[in-house]
């Protein structure tokens, strides 16, 4: 590792890492694919061929690794076949609500009588409630399935099978000691399953289930109308769905994942799904990408989750009535811009709040409000932990319950430290992964919780703070910052959590101009290169930090600055042209 700056203007080290071989430690443009692959722990040619050619073909494995996944179908095609009811129980997030599709379509598909449930944020929480069991019990459902919840219900799996109703829990968040009591547990995360799969999203899991389905009706059904309807249903039109679920929970893009995304973004360019058709409309996306994706269809059709009932979300995803998909479409791009303007009044008070927690140098943020909406907690949460970097917990305070959502920052496993809580009766509910997490406390626990919560990470930390260093990829003239640098590293792509988007330091720019653009938070100018070129780049949420206000400060102009950020293609009316993304910078 080679140290680029101690101290950036956002007060940030700089850190390269330097490969053997490469002049003066420097990365060049030639090798820099699989130098960052190396980077990356992808060290030999078969394995860099893999990964620069993630096909499903290449990565699907035989479901039958994931434990308990052979008893599961088989007891999910005796019910189709029986014709019995069928429940599936998601969750209100995108990878709980596209899970939920995949299940849904495929068997509606099949001819299975099929009802689903997504509790709500606010009123019932997250997981299997007993009321909904109830309801679902009542319409007759004699098989619950579970996609994205499941694995903490252990009470309310006891009470379904009281029913006697059958139930199979998939999920991909971690268990407690003890399991569920459901007829099968499919979770790559419980300590008896080899499967190396615990990186799957909620939606993955479901997805794989519903191969390891398919192959157990093809080996038992004798129906020929419903034989004729297995063959003629290609699991694969459901990768769409299954890479947004993946991109929107954050899960690694690596094995699997890499494969499902790659794919997913292929056949979401097909747009046979007819209400993610709509909403790419609507939200201007032209081209599918893991960016249009994560912040632009993944927050609509979250924005109704968060807001009230996450249904009309699902309903989008299964409907073939271009009417009711547009109206749909509409009402969640409505929704998301509510959402946004709730989020942002919020944050104003939640930073203040962060920044005396900062100032009293604490190692992480929690944050608390009086009815505040329990939506926004998590984007807070992550707004805080991107700004600070540390890992930070936002959460409401309504009628003596405290109800929130966590953010992490790498090396602090947050799910871990909330399982742990729950266990010692700090909180009343909660669960998650390393990345993020969600709780619920009695008001009375609010300053146990915070002690609790900065001991975990001081735990974590073994006694540092949180560096703020950032790690580079590479370091590039300016001037070899060109369209020809962007389609190299497209190789790389899927980018994501787990292969994040290459960050790039450009030394020699002299900075040429610089304006606000947008609604006054961003920023966009050009500096010269030394080769005489220009390059145009664009600061998001810069405007009013120490990198904005030396960019905006006319007396900079034809200073010479090290940029730190992205290269990306930028597609402006037909002409495309490499644009940089800074993220920071320094002199």
């Amino acid at each position: 590792m080679k140290n680029i700056v101690d101290k950036s203007m956002l007060g940030k080290a700089w850190t390269v890492v330097t490969y053997p071989g490469d002049k003066e430690n420097a990365c060049q443009t030639d090798n820099l694919v699989q130098n960052i692959l190396i980077s990356r722990g992808i060290t030999d040619m078969a394995a860099m061929e893999k990964f620069l050619n993630p096909t499903i073909k290449e990565y699907m494995p035989d479901p039958s690794v994931l434990f308990d996944m052979d008893k599961a179908t088989k007891i999910i095609a005796n019910a189709l076949m029986s014709g019995e009811k069928i429940a599936i129980y998601g969750d209100y997030d995108v990878d709980g609500i596209t899970a939920t599709a995949i299940f849904v379509k495929y068997l509606r598909t099949l001819g299975a009588d099929v009802i689903w449930h997504l509790p709500t944020r606010e009123g019932e929480g997250y997981g299997l409630n007993k009321s909904a069991i109830d309801d679902i019990y009542n319409n007759g459902a004699k098989l619950l399935i579970t996609v994205d919840c499941g694995i903490s219900g252990i009470a309310e799996v006891e009470y379904a099978k009281s029913l006697g109703m059958k139930v199979v829990v998939t999920d991909h968040h971690s268990p407690d000691v003890a399991l569920p009591n459901a007829d099968a547990v499919v979770n790559p995360k419980r300590a008896d399953d080899t499967s190396e799969l615990s990186y799957l999203a909620g939606v993955g899991v479901a997805f794989l289930t519903l191969v390891g389905l398919r192959r157990e009706l093809k080996s038992c059904v004798t129906d020929a109308s419903l034989k004729e309807k297995i063959e003629n249903t290609n699991l694969m039109n459901y990768l769409d769905l299954v890479a947004l679920g993946t991109i929107c929970d954050t899960m690694p893009l690596i094995g699997l994942n890499r494969a499902f995304v790659a794919t997913g973004l292929k056949v979401l360019g097909l747009r046979n799904n007819l209400g993610l058709c709509v909403l790419m409309d609507i939200a201007g996306i032209k081209t599918p990408s893991v960016y249009a994706a994560g912040f632009a269809l993944g927050p609509r059709l979250n924005a109704a989750g968060r807001l009230d009932s996450a249904a009309p979300a699902l309903e989008l995803l299964l409907t073939d009535n271009p009417l009711i998909a547009r109206d749909l479409a509409q009402k969640l791009h409505t929704m998301n811009q509510e959402r946004i303007d709730i989020q942002n009044a919020i944050m104003i008070s939640a930073n203040d709040l962060a920044k005396k927690c900062c100032d009293a140098g604490h190692c992480s943020l929690f944050v608390c409000g009086d009815n505040w909406h329990g939506g926004v907690m998590g984007i807070i949460a992550g707004r805080l932990k991107d700004k600070y970097n540390l890992p930070s917990c936002v959460a409401t305070r309504c009628d003596g319950i405290i109800n929130g959502s966590g953010r992490s920052i790498p090396g602090i496993d947050l799910g871990q430290i909330i399982h742990d809580a729950l266990a010692q009766g700090v909180l009343s509910e909660g669960g998650g992964h390393a990345a993020a997490a969600g709780f619920s406390l009695p008001a009375e626990n609010e300053s146990a919780f915070c002690e609790f919560l900065e001991q975990a990470v001081k735990n974590q930390l073994h006694g540092e703070m949180p560096h703020q260093e950032i790690f580079v990829d590479a370091e590039l003239d300016a001037g070899s910052a060109n369209m020809s640098l962007v389609e190299k590293m497209s190789a790389l792509e899927p980018f994501g959590q787990g292969n994040p988007e290459p960050t790039l330091v450009l030394h020699g720019a002299v900075l040429r101009y610089a304006g606000v653009m947008g609604k006054g938070n961003h920023l966009r100018g050009a500096v010269t290169t030394s080769n005489g070129g220009q390059l145009p780049f664009v600061a998001f949420n810069l405007v009013g930090t120490p990198v904005g206000d030396f960019l905006l400060d006319d007396a900079n102009v034809n200073t010479k600055i090290k940029l730190l950020g992205k290269l990306k293609e930028n597609n402006y009316n037909g002409r495309i042209s490499a644009q940089f993304f800074i993220e920071d910078i320094a002199v």
